[in-house]
């Protein structure tokens, strides 16, 4: 028996049938590391509900770029927005716990996969309040300092103020810096939640960088060919405007540009895989700063799962 299965021989306890209240178990990972199909083979093994934590996969009519499930049956909080409609941590958060509350009460266990690291932690440490909206002084005082002093100098404050936050923002998305500032400047919204009292527990994919950004090389090409570009073309044919939340999903801005002839099918690839290795970058940074997680390697099955 070999040192990586020693380390993971047990199964996954925390889910066995003699356990005296249901568990909440997160799937945590960078985007291409299997999380959904380690969480869906957990799910299946153990009867427990899944539940959507990815803030993208909430929108209708983004499904392939985004990698919804092929069986959404088994999911909650897939499809819960519209694409033109802001929908984030707080909308979720209740949602959320609204479901947890009915599945403790039926005595389930529930699996919660998704890529928004923010949205897993929020729930899992009970946040009681959450960056608010800006007022129109505090966006326009931010969009003045932009433009003085460049998006990098907004990022640097950001990451003084909310690490955690600046560690899942694409650097070099002025829009997404000026927001996340905007939202660490604003004051908290109340959410007012709970969680019955489950037991919890959290698992996180590690995976090395080098086979992350092959692995996003192989799931962008699989998209592609499976009909990614015709999805965002239908999507622009809908009416959906190019700046709409929904729109900051990873590929849909570079698809759209692709389909307005701004650049060509390898160019339009080279950006998606790009910025989706930047993202992943700034997951597995996320992870390391995650309270009570249990990591994992790489392709540890649902059956060798260590707690």
């Amino acid at each position: 028996m070999g040192a990586r299965t020693c380390l993971v021989i047990l199964s996954v306890r925390l889910l066995s049938s003699n356990l005296t209240r249901p568990v909440l178990l997160a799937v945590m990972g960078p985007t291409s590391s299997g999380k959904s199909a380690l969480a869906e083979q957990i799910a299946l093994e153990y009867d427990a509900q899944l539940i959507n934590a990815d803030a993208f996969q909430a929108y209708r009519g983004f499904d392939i770029g985004t990698g919804k499930p092929e069986d959404r049956s088994r999911y909650l909080l897939l499809d819960v927005a519209d694409p033109s409609e802001q929908f984030g941590l707080g909308e979720w958060i209740r949602l959320a716990s609204g479901e947890l509350a009915k599945l403790y009460e039926e005595g389930r266990s529930a699996v919660m996969v998704g890529g928004t690291g923010l949205y897993i932690r929020a729930l899992m440490e009970e946040y009681k309040s959450l960056g608010g909206l800006p007022t129109v002084g505090l966006r326009q005082e931010l969009m003045e300092e932009e433009r003085r002093s460049g998006s990098n100098a907004l990022f640097e404050r950001l990451q003084a103020l909310r690490p955690e936050a600046a560690a899942q923002v694409d650097r070099a998305n002025p829009l997404r810096v000026r927001r996340a500032l905007e939202i660490a400047l604003s004051p908290a919204e109340l959410i007012g939640f709970s969680l019955p009292p489950f037991k919890k527990a959290k698992l996180g994919i590690e995976i090395s960088a080098l086979e992350n950004k092959a692995r996003i090389k192989e799931r962008v090409s699989s998209m592609l060919e499976r009909g990614w570009i015709d999805e965002v073309s239908a999507i622009k044919q809908s009416g959906l405007h190019f700046g709409s939340p929904a729109m900051r999903a990873l590929g849909y801005k570079q698809i759209w540009s692709y389909l307005d002839g701004s650049c060509d099918l390898e160019e339009m690839e080279e950006d998606i895989n790009r910025s989706t290795a930047g993202y992943a970058k700034r997951q597995r940074t996320w992870l390391r700063s995650e309270p009570a997680i249990r990591m994992i390697p790489f392709g540890t099955s649902s059956k060798m799962v260590a707690f």
